[in-house]
């Protein structure tokens, strides 16, 4: 692999990586966010019928971002950018890829410092912790996280299509790729694009070519990658 063929690296990264931050996903505990079923918390669903419960549970997990701090993998991603394009896309709501230095990032499931009202759409940057019932946008309408619940559409992934065409290197960090729409955009790179998938257990992934399985955590896994690409 010669320099001149690596331009454009493209980091898809999920829950796993924040993990090791303190983090704590669903996906491991059972189909549980801190003892909240996903499905009173997580769906539109839940949204009309007990909003209280559900500004609840993501103003505890908004404070959990707050207190986390970005690990070894979040800091190894913005060394590649003295020498790469690097794009990342995550399927995290946390800052902890911005906190880390990473300069090109999309949420594909919204951002929890984020408020959106939920008749315009407009978001606006908290200034605290919580989002509660009373709290209107300036047009008067409430105010609810701005994240992706299951069951709704995700607007970030035509964008994420887009770079995902033009990525050299993907590397695939913190996730299963059960999530969808997001899993099926391993199917959008090129073919002369080189796939990375760094994960200590074993991962059903379909037969796709020009793949390397690192068995290591994401904090272990992803700098010593870094330091070989940085290297070509």
């Amino acid at each position: 692999m010669k320099t001149s063929k690596i331009q454009h690296v493209v980091i898809f990264s999920g829950a796993g990586i924040s993990a090791e931050s303190g983090l704590k996903t669903f996906r491991d505990s059972d189909g549980l966010w801190e003892n909240y079923k996903v499905d009173d918390v997580a769906t539109p669903q839940a949204w009309e019928k007990k909003p209280e419960l559900v500004l609840e549970f993501y103003n505890l997990r908004r404070k959990q971002v707050l207190n986390a701090k970005p690990n070894p993998a979040h800091f190894s991603i913005p060394k590649l950018e003295k020498k790469y394009k690097v794009s990342v896309i995550t399927q995290n709501v946390d800052d902890l890829h911005e906190r880390a230095g990473s300069k090109n990032v999309l949420h594909l499931h919204g951002e929890i410092l984020n408020s959106r009202s939920v008749e315009t759409g407009k978001t606006y940057r908290l200034k605290n912790a919580e989002i509660n019932l009373g709290d209107l946008c300036e047009n008067g309408h409430q105010l609810r996280p701005d994240v992706v619940w299951f069951g709704e559409y995700v607007p970030n992934i035509v964008k994420a299509i887009k770079i995902c065409e033009s990525a050299d290197i993907l590397i695939i960090i913190g996730t299963s790729l059960n999530v969808y729409p997001a899993a099926d955009l391993i199917n959008d790179i090129k073919s002369s694009c080189k796939i990375y998938l760094i994960d200590p257990k074993d991962v059903t992934i379909k037969k796709i070519a020009n793949i390397t399985h690192i068995k290591k955590s994401a904090s272990e896994g992803l700098p010593k990658l870094v330091e070989e690409l940085l290297k070509f």
